[in-house]
């Protein structure tokens, strides 16, 4: 990333020196964690050790977390809950989500891409009861969060367990009250390394493991687990943690700024879910007339790294199923760029952004730029 100035951390976070850190070490301890021995008692320190910080981040127990390789196979085990029964998931759920199950019900969305609750209300009266809700935190795309509060408390009315995938919240906002029953948490969104995830439980019927094998993680998840990965993903979060209330008043002011001055450079600029709340950290906007794909090239040309959106489809531009939902029109949602800042974004990076925009936006449009307001 050396360069380049780094806006896509809602797709990876850059690496936290605590996290380089923690891993180094348990690189340099090896050992397995299942065995009894000296080493092997080393490595299990390093697990267990980052269990406890984990479980902190959501306000859960350590037994309660579940390590997974990374946030979209914690999904699928959350959803293997579901054991046969409906799933209800929203319309602007990750693709790891409404891909482990093709035939869930889709909660509709408002043009916020915030959940129907008068749907979701309905629909859990009715038969056949659902056997698992999954609603996002927050949208990787849009930043937009969910009424969670709300939604647990339907689900409990109905007595159905909730999934959440907090990916995008965990280590930006305060997660420690996070109102469901299962939730997803990912190493790389919160500045730990690829390659590790964890599946909480904060309540609702106990786990039944997606992947079977040697008993490791309680006999939830089979495989040894990727230590240094892990002891990464631990160090990463309790950083987070340490900082978190100040960073997020930070991000949030500069995500401010950021959209107030893209909003002069091209008429017709649209922050898309705007009007509903949002992280701190996310920005989606769009332009009339420019084409994502196109501005991507020229931003990466000018040394800036931003994301069209979802940097989970191999790479794709593509149309977006969440603003799909959220009824964008179409030719304004193929122009949809999403700016997500992290723990090392500064004010000069988005400042930088601006001054590439003011180049290149207007350009793209093929219109006069916007006068400034005074």
């Amino acid at each position: 990333m050396s360069g380049f100035v780094y806006l896509d951390c809602n797709a990876t976070s850059p690496l936290r020196p605590q996290a380089r850190a923690a891993m180094l070490a348990a690189i340099e301890d090896g050992g397995n964690p299942s065995s009894v021995h000296m080493v092997g008692r080393r490595a299990r320190r390093h697990l267990e050790d980052a269990r406890v910080r984990l479980a902190a981040v959501v306000g859960a127990e350590p037994a309660d977390v579940v390590m997974t390789s990374g946030g979209t196979e914690a999904n699928a085990l959350a959803l293997a809950q579901a054991r046969g029964a409906p799933v209800l998931v929203s319309a602007v759920e990750h693709p790891s989500v409404l891909a482990a199950v093709p035939d869930a019900e889709i909660v509709p969305v408002d043009g916020q891409g915030v959940v129907d609750l008068r749907w979701l209300a309905l629909r859990l009266g009715q038969d056949p009861k659902p056997g698992l809700v999954s609603i996002m935190a927050a949208n990787n795309e849009t930043g937009v969060l969910q009424p969670l509060d709300e939604i647990r408390r339907l689900c409990g009315n109905a007595d159905v367990p909730l999934h959440s995938d907090a990916v995008q919240v965990a280590g930006r906002m305060r997660a420690d009250d996070l109102p469901a029953d299962l939730v997803t948490l990912s190493s790389h969104k919160m500045g730990g390394p690829l390659g590790a995830g964890a599946l909480v439980r904060k309540g609702g019927p106990a786990i039944v493991s997606l992947v079977r094998g040697g008993g490791q993680e309680r006999g939830l998840r089979g495989g040894t687990e990727n230590v240094p990965a892990i002891a990464g993903f631990g160090a990463a979060a309790a950083a987070a943690m340490q900082q978190l209330e100040d960073r997020r008043s930070e991000l949030e002011r500069l995500r401010d700024w950021f959209e107030r001055e893209i909003s002069t450079i091209c008429a017709g600029t649209r922050i898309l879910g705007a009007q509903a709340p949002r992280l701190p950290n996310t920005s989606c906007f769009a332009v009339p007339g420019v084409a994502a794909e196109t501005a991507l090239i020229a931003l990466d040309l000018e040394g800036i790294a931003v994301s069209s959106g979802s940097a989970c489809s191999s790479g794709k531009v593509g149309v977006s199923h969440v603003l799909a939902a959220m009824n964008v029109a179409p030719e304004l949602a193929a122009g949809a760029i999403r700016v997500s800042l992290g723990w090392s974004t500064t004010g000069q990076d988005l400042e930088n952004f601006v001054s590439v925009w003011r180049r290149v936006g207007p350009r793209l449009a093929g219109r006069k730029r916007q006068p400034r307001a005074a």
